[in-house]
């Protein structure tokens, strides 16, 4: 690594995962997940995210974690949950309540034991499971014997689409039954700008008819090369047609952000007040998977 010191470290981290490209943003998670290999450390980053989402006045969160990502060193991926869950046990002394979506990785063969594990943790603290990775290539689809394991198990279902890839990994998160869409801005391909608001296509009718949450990330948004600016983000343009959406930090380190300074940046290059983040809110509350 290019500096032990912590502020330094996490500058460079953002700068090489900040290339405009989804790819280039998922090759850096190799420098963290190099150091999340044992028990010992994803209890502590478990506990170090609780409180710093507590730090940011945040009073619910559901945060993601592929298991299958953390047995390079002897850990099985019921070990991983089971740590990381012992991290986020630290919520109940600060007064916000935490639940775990356990994600597969699209392009790994490993989806269904994923949803398996997961299973095994459902009311035990893991609440949903999600698809996430390198869309191109990797539709939804691939997983279905995964989602259909994760639903038997009564778990939460959020899927990557739309971000990458266009609308039809929308389409087939929505026929695989995910109640949330992990970014599916892409859905303004399926709307038509001639009219203000812009009137939905059929896809998007399906996300509003079903109550099916967006769950955005604006900054990420940028870093991944799907907007060039904050100030382009089509956020506006989605909600006006009537499509529930949330506002997400996705990565916090990379893109070196808080919940608190996304909302900042809605108001301040989208105008955005206190109805439109209370807004954002009930959606994100609607869909809750606790």
């Amino acid at each position: 690594m290019p500096t032990t010191d912590p502020v330094e470290l996490a500058t460079a981290l953002q700068k090489e995962a900040q290339v405009g490209s989804l790819v280039g943003y998922l090759k850096v998670f190799r420098h963290p997940l190099a150091v999340m290999q044992s028990a010992q450390a994803l209890e502590r980053v478990g506990r170090d995210c609780v409180e710093d989402l507590a730090g940011d006045g945040v009073d619910y969160a559901e945060v993601r974690f592929a298991p299958e990502a953390h047995t390079g060193r002897g850990m099985t991926m019921d070990d991983a949950i089971e740590a990381v869950l012992a991290g986020l046990s630290r919520a109940r002394n600060l007064g916000i309540t935490v639940g775990l979506i356990c994600t597969a990785l699209r392009d790994q063969p490993h989806s269904l034991a994923v949803a398996e594990a997961a299973g095994r943790w459902a009311r035990r603290g893991v609440v949903g499971f999600d698809l996430a990775g390198p869309e191109i290539g990797f539709p939804p689809d691939l997983h279905t014997a995964a989602v259909r394991h994760a639903h038997r198990a009564d778990l939460g279902i959020t899927i990557h689409a739309g971000e990458a890839a266009g609308v039809e990994t929308i389409t087939a998160a929505l026929d695989m039954g995910a109640t949330r869409i992990g970014h599916g801005v892409r859905i303004i391909d399926d709307l038509d700008f001639t009219t203000d608001p812009p009137r939905p296509g059929p896809v998007a009718e399906r996300l509003i008819a079903q109550g099916t949450v967006l769950e955005i990330s604006p900054t990420s948004n940028v870093h991944t090369g799907f907007v060039g600016t904050f100030a382009d983000h089509p956020i506006d343009y989605i909600k006006r047609a009537g499509i529930s959406v949330s506002v997400n930090t996705d990565n916090r380190l990379f893109s070196g952000l808080t919940l608190s300074s996304e909302l900042d940046a809605m108001t301040r290059f989208h105008g955005w007040g206190p109805d439109d983040i209370s807004q954002s809110f009930e959606a994100a509350r609607g869909a809750a998977f606790v």
